[in-house]
């Protein structure tokens, strides 16, 4: 079996995006505005991304997305 991708996608509140990006993945950057269409767009990226810079052929590319996403939560006083 293939080596599982680690993908690390940030939520980037000013833009209003997700941004990944993989170390095992040269050239992987990529963003989003929401989880399901970065999702969509790592599908097609990894692959192309992996033959253009030479990776071993396969069929399957398995890939896990490891998200991050911060706020802040305010406290109502009585």
């Amino acid at each position: 079996m293939p080596q599982v991708i680690d993908v690390t996608a940030l939520w980037d509140a000013e833009a209003g995006v997700w941004v990944a990006e993989s170390a095992q993945v040269p050239g992987l950057i990529t963003e989003a505005p929401t989880m399901e269409a970065l999702m969509d767009k790592l599908q097609v990226l990894i692959p192309e991304l992996l033959d253009a810079n030479g990776y071993p052929d396969g069929e399957e590319v398995p890939f896990r997305v490891l998200s991050e996403r911060s706020a802040v939560a305010h406290r109502h006083h009585a």
